[in-house]
């Protein structure tokens, strides 16, 4: 048996440093890449290509899902979860030491998206096993909170990436942080990854999955019959998890980008960036909130609640960001943040407990990169693209459509709480 605080640590450290790897990319995305990695000349049209690359990885998630789905149920989701840690640290310690467009012409954008797909590869395969080491280890009653130990990861990691970077921009010239000092954080997530895999080798095998092999009920092919006997696992799982990635992405990486932009709030970046992390304590405060709350009074009535938020909140977006106050402005990112905790907590519990043992890693992945090719590759992008030819009024829209769906979704999903993760494969509901 795995000690209970080794379990919350191992499943906390390594989503941090995943998504730490990740937001670097982010915040790169909006600050460096469309500068130093794309053709001069027009602004928008170089962030534009940026925010594509950044969508790569989103197409690459639902395979790592698949990918590391597949040795998490065949061989045990210990060794997938070093593999996909191993996958993402290496692609971006290597961003870190990319040449420029400037030194390579197009040779630099197409390493970057290459890098940026082994990104989406590994984190495609973290998440579910990582929510997976949480709860299968849980004590009764108790799954969602465990379960909000890799949420945790988002906020954390995301706190890290841009302290780094408002670090260094505070400590060094426009010109020494474009030359060479975007490139630190890249190469310290070296020393993060290192960190991950000592805490991660120390762990024992889940009991469930334990009791899989014992019980010799493994999947031959994992994610076939996941899609087989899980069809409807997938899909409402998926939807369940689209607002949540829309409403992340528009609150951080799209509210940079227009918050910093001279045709946006035309903001100071280091401002910006402080305004965000204060918005991501409450972040991270309100994730085990929905936690204990998801465990007292169900999943669905928890995320319905803040769903029905989300959608409302879509209305408040435009005359919140474009008030041109910046203490409104930091209200929208304390608020919207706020109820981005309360909304992604649960997930780390519902997820996998959709999903009979033997395909869960496989399932919960799926189900999590799915949604985040739907919700979040495009939500940068697009939400750039409304507020340009729109207005900030369309971006709102955009995120209370999302929300809609996830709310149809909840309400034709049924509660988990109550199941069991030990039920056997033979009995356990699609």
């Amino acid at each position: 048996m795995n000690r209970r605080g080794r379990v919350i640590v191992a499943s906390l450290a390594g989503t941090s440093i995943e998504f730490y790897d990740f937001y670097i990319y982010a915040t790169a995305a909006v600050l460096v890449f469309p500068y130093l990695f794309f053709p001069t000349g027009d602004p928008a049209a170089a962030t534009l290509q940026s925010f594509a690359t950044f969508g790569i990885a989103f197409i690459a998630r639902p395979v790592g899902s698949a990918l590391f789905g597949h040795f998490g149920d065949r061989v045990g989701r210990k060794a997938t979860l070093v593999a996909s840690l191993l996958t993402m640290g290496v692609s971006t310690v290597l961003i870190g030491l990319l040449p420029t467009y400037a030194q390579v012409g197009v040779v630099a954008p197409l390493l970057l998206a290459l890098c940026r797909f082994g990104q989406g590869l590994g984190l495609g395969g973290e998440w579910g096993g990582a929510a997976l080491l949480a709860t299968e280890n849980a004590p009764p009653r108790k799954r969602a909170l465990y379960g909000t130990a890799p949420q945790l990861g988002a906020p954390i990691g995301f706190f890290m990436a841009n302290g780094v970077f408002l670090i260094l921009a505070q400590s060094m010239s426009e010109e020494a942080f474009m030359s060479w000092g975007w490139r630190v954080p890249f190469v310290l997530s070296a020393v993060l990854i290192m960190i991950g895999l000592w805490v991660r080798m120390t762990l024992h095998e889940s009991p469930s999955f334990a009791r899989v092999v014992a019980e010799g009920t493994r999947a031959r092919r994992p994610v076939v019959q996941v899609f087989r006997t899980s069809t409807g696992g997938v899909v409402l799982g998926t939807l369940i998890m689209v607002a949540t990635y829309v409403f992340f992405y528009l609150m951080t990486v799209f509210s940079m980008s227009y918050g910093t932009s001279p045709d946006g709030l035309g903001l100071d970046r280091t401002d910006f960036l402080v305004m965000l992390l204060v918005g991501v304590v409450f972040f991270g405060l309100f994730t085990p909130v929905a936690g204990l709350v998801a465990d007292r009074f169900g999943r669905r009535p928890t995320l319905i609640a803040v769903t029905v938020a989300i959608l409302l909140f879509g209305f408040a977006l435009e005359p919140m960001l474009a008030s041109g106050s910046t203490a409104v402005v930091q209200v929208f990112l304390i608020l919207g943040l706020s109820l981005m905790g309360l909304t992604f907590g649960p997930m780390g519990a519902l997820l996998p407990e959709l999903f009979p043992t033997n395909v869960r890693y496989s399932g919960a992945s799926i189900a999590y990169n799915l949604a985040g090719l739907l919700g979040a590759s495009l939500a940068p992008y697009a939400a750039t693209k409304l507020a340009a030819d729109v207005g900030l009024w369309a971006v709102g829209g955009y995120l209370s459509a999302a929300a809609l769906i996830t709310l149809a979704a909840l309400i034709l999903a049924r509660e988990t709480r109550d199941d069991s993760l030990e039920e056997t494969p033979t009995r356990a509901r699609a």
